[in-house]
């Protein structure tokens, strides 16, 4: 069962505006990272989906956030089937990121009380996403879309609640696009969580980067406002 509610969840994905993914095959690279996270302020992080045993090292991670990163949400992105959805909440996920719409998806999630982001990539597909439950949509990838696309698209339903992932970076310049046009939050990976941090284990910056992230979020929304 997942340890935190899909409520849990979306209200803590708008309040602090950032969910970092990330995948590394060694366990020891993965836990660092999201510990670089945790201790730089953010509050969920999405473990990419991607390569073989990706479910092994997000169960020993999970195991690991427990202990050392308690008030952090882990969640899992890159679903593309309800199989491997329930499977991932089965080992710890509080939340599911896919990259389509996926019906199939929603009802699994939606029976455990699960909170799920569709990539969704027109109002049709956000409007059924939402009838099925859905808190907060995933505008995949972003820089396809853009900010005007959000801003097109709260406009006949305000009340939807979207978040970019691809096309979004650190600088304030970026930021600001986003959360001007409306977006809830943003999902940010090797912008924040660079190659080279990974290569040469500097989570010190990996720490500072993701300090300044969210200061700079919550400057440009005070400003969106």
């Amino acid at each position: 069962m997942s340890k935190f509610s899909r409520i849990d969840v979306a209200l803590t994905m708008e309040k602090t505006g950032l969910v970092p993914l990330f995948y590394h095959k060694d366990i020891e690279i993965a836990k660092q990272v999201v510990q670089a996270c945790y201790d730089g302020g953010a509050r969920l992080l999405e473990f990419t989906h991607r390569g073989l045993f990706a479910h092994e090292v997000f169960n020993k991670l999970y195991k690991y956030c427990v202990k050392e990163c308690p008030d952090l949400i882990l969640g899992v992105g890159s679903i593309t089937d309800a199989a491997t959805a329930s499977h991932y909440m089965n080992i710890g996920a509080s939340f599911i990121v896919t990259p389509v719409f996926r019906e199939d998806i929603a009802i699994v999630c939606n029976r455990k009380k699960v909170l799920w982001s569709p990539g969704c990539g027109s109002l049709t597909e956000i409007a059924k996403a939402e009838e099925l439950g859905c808190e907060i949509v995933k505008l995949f990838p972003g820089d396809v879309y853009g900010p005007k696309f959000i801003k097109g698209a709260k406009a006949p339903q305000p009340w939807t609640k979207i978040m970019p992932t691809g096309g979004v970076d650190t600088s304030e310049e970026n930021l600001k696009k986003w959360f001007d046009a409306g977006a809830t939050c943003v999902g940010m990976g090797s912008k924040l969580i660079t190659k080279e941090i990974i290569e040469t284990q500097d989570y010190k910056l990996l720490e500072k980067n993701v300090k300044d992230a969210l200061k700079t979020i919550n400057k440009v929304r005070l400003y969106a406002l």
